[in-house]
């Protein structure tokens, strides 16, 4: 709802104070950041021409402060650069409230914080307690979780602005409808090339999740367009801001692929944070598995399937299971208690130490560990009491443990023994084995059994600078995944988003996420996001019907535009090429989704040379928008104003491949064109 002009005029002053003091506040501060850097090369330059009159003491507790006084620097650079980001859009939003005692808080909100000469806020960074008031709740009573307790009150006033370089160019009272004018405004707008913040919008069921300190493991099921991802990063700034000791190199993030990570590389930066560690699963196997040149990444797998290239289906299913967990926990405790040493250790024709007592430190003394950390602390512990406490003969005794035993470190031999083994429950040939295991470059889903095994007997590489870990796409990682995540970040807090109904892994397959509550600690929190926010609502009944659902909330206003079907086109040339031109005329981005990469890279061939058109892979790093050909694989996670689905003939989607269909179609925001 549009104020009074009284009120609009009362705006643009307070506008017109906030642009002076932030001007003047970030001019003190340059001058600051410049002096700062000048007094810290003057510092270091001052240590290291006097280090040898230094003690070690005197030595330690100059780097300290010099470390401090560049913390101190640090800083202040990264809150002027926040400063300089509002620069031109010094707030997005107000509100007006009063608490029991009935003192008015008059509060603005913005991407940071703003102190007057007086130490007063100005302006209130979104994250901060009373801020979120605006998002949860409408005018009237409310309360909100300060540091020092409930603060209950009453919101008074409920206000939005839309500035642009420096000027107040419209304002809008409203309550939390989901129609309201700003919402509606932001979600009619065309996409960007990158994925942008949303502060000014979030809803009060996205806010639970950003906000939410209340549990260590969050499970989020959302339906496609649900802001999914926006929201974990918007939880990871607003982690940062609130969590003491937690920084953007304690979070990772588990991305689908590499487009995806340039895709949401602008939103934490726009936030004033910097990007966190990011990687593919695919990539920390590579990591892991130093037996293997390559690991074959996620897209590559479920596109050996969608293009019909795996021979052995059936075998992958199993190697995807939950099934195999057990049947691999079964034969690793039976290999291990299998495991012996079968004579003893002499020295000359003296006994040195006697097989007997070596199986028990095997198999009593160190089982708390996995096997073969348990033959590195037994070398360790043998040298120490044998030779007066040298640690030099530990090589040694891992000689002789691997001479006098009766197993090995060879885990494409201990693998290749289970597929062999009563353990596993279907019959493997010796020729699959081979493929499986003895090539320079792995499978994704053999990757994924070998490093479970490995992990089991070596132990996984915990990371425990990790604090935070976020997983999105969660419904395309199959439990398996889960279990060797959660060992390798054994103190981290989990946040998992994904949809059941967009899985693409064709070979594993939730009934709900909420099953990965038991993965974690009891203290794990599972919610749904039911409104799309993406997709008008004529895309949305279409995208309903390919997999029956009824439970999905388009929030966009209807925009008369029908989902285009194109059926029975004899020149797809040139009916292809029409669309593609009719789409760019009126939109920022245009997404051709075809079913498979080689259908991709054909149609790509058929109309490059009639419109300004890119073909786009899994390994594609960077991209523009505007105009791109893309498998629906590599698809997930984007968004375009326009999409066209195309697939040929005689590669149809089939009905066990709906969920391809349903991710393809949901890219969409605005137009929707078909060809079946």
């Amino acid at each position: 709802m549009a104020i009074s002009e009284e009120e609009f005029v009362k705006e643009k002053k307070i506008l017109k104070k906030v642009n002076h003091l932030l001007e003047k506040t970030l001019n003190e501060l340059g001058e600051g950041v410049i002096q700062d850097e000048d007094n810290l090369k003057e510092f270091k330059k001052m240590m290291w021409e006097n280090v040898n009159d230094f003690d070690q003491a005197e030595a330690q507790q100059v780097m300290y402060a010099t470390a401090q006084e560049a913390e101190k620097a640090y800083q202040k650079q990264k809150y002027f650069k926040r400063l300089c980001g509002i620069k031109g859009k010094p707030y997005f939003a107000s509100i007006v409230f009063s608490d029991e005692d009935g003192e008015i808080f008059n509060i603005y909100m913005s991407l940071t914080y703003l102190k007057d000469s007086h130490t007063n806020n100005i302006l209130y960074d979104w994250r901060s307690p009373i801020c979120s008031l605006f998002y949860d709740y409408e005018v009237g009573k409310c309360s909100y979780v300060a540091p020092e307790g409930l603060v209950s009150g009453e919101l008074k006033r409920k206000r939005q602005y839309k500035i642009e370089n420096g000027k107040l160019l419209g304002v809008f009272d409203n309550s939390l409808n989901i129609d309201d004018e700003v919402l509606q405004d932001v979600l009619a707008e065309e996409s960007s090339e990158k994925m942008k913040n949303v502060v000014n919008t979030i809803q009060q069921e996205q806010n639970k999740v950003i906000r939410n300190l209340d549990n260590h493991h969050l499970i989020v099921q959302g339906i496609a367009g649900s802001g999914k991802t926006t929201v974990a990063l918007h939880r990871i700034a607003f982690l940062l801001y609130r969590l003491k000791d937690l920084n953007s190199n304690n979070i990772l993030i588990f991305s689908p692929n590499n487009i995806f990570t340039e895709y949401i590389s602008d939103v934490l930066p726009s936030l004033g944070e910097d990007n966190t560690l990011q990687t593919t699963f695919s990539d920390y196997l590579s990591t892991f598995l130093s037996e293997y040149k390559d690991v074959e990444n996620y897209t590559d797998f479920v596109s050996r399937y969608y293009s019909y290239q795996e021979t052995n289906p059936d075998f992958v299913t199993y190697k995807q299971s939950d099934k195999i967990i057990d049947d691999l926990d079964a034969f690793i405790e039976n290999y291990i208690d299998n495991c012996k040493f079968i004579s003893n250790f002499k020295e000359g024709d003296k006994n040195l130490i006697l097989k007997d007592d070596l199986n028990e430190m095997l198999h009593d003394r160190y089982d708390r560990l996995p096997l073969f950390e348990r033959l590195d602390e037994m070398a360790e512990k043998l040298s120490s009491n044998l030779y007066k406490g040298s640690d030099k003969k530990v090589k040694s005794f891992l000689k002789l443990f691997k001479e006098n035993s009766n197993f090995e470190k060879d885990y494409k031999k201990i693998l290749e023994e289970f597929f062999q083994s009563e353990f596993c429950r279907i019959k493997v040939s010796d020729k699959d084995i081979k493929n499986m295991l003895y090539h320079d470059n792995i499978h994704y889903e053999d990757a994924l059994l070998f490093a479970y095994l490995k992990g089991s007997l070596e132990g996984f590489l915990y990371d425990g600078r990790i604090k935070q870990v976020v997983i999105d796409e969660a419904q395309d990682y199959n439990r398996l995944q889960y279990i060797i995540i959660r060992n390798i970040f054994k103190k981290a807090d989990f946040t998992i988003l994904g949809d059941i109904n967009q899985n693409i892994n064709p070979y594993y397959h939730y009934d709900s996420l909420e099953n990965l509550k038991n993965i974690f600690s009891e203290d794990c929190l599972y919610i749904e996001l039911l409104k799309t926010y993406r997709s008008t609502p004529e895309i949305i009944d279409y995208t309903n019907k390919i997999l029956g659902l009824h439970h999905v909330n388009a929030i966009r206003r209807e925009s008369g535009i029908p989902v285009l079907m194109r059926k029975g086109v004899e020149n797809i040339q040139e009916k292809m090429i029409e669309d593609i031109n009719n789409l760019k005329d009126k939109y920022k981005s245009v997404a051709v989704i075809t079913k498979d990469y080689n259908e991709a890279k054909k149609l790509y061939e058929l109309i490059k040379d009639y419109v300004s058109i890119s073909l786009v892979d899994a390994n594609s790093k960077k991209f523009y928008k505007d105009c791109i050909i893309i498998p629906a694989y590599v698809s997930k996670g984007l968004e375009f104003d326009s999409v066209v689905i195309y697939n040929n003939r005689d590669n149809s989607y089939r009905a066990n491949e709906r969920n391809l269909l349903y991710v393809a179609c949901t890219r969409c925001q605005h137009e929707l064109v078909i060809y079946n």
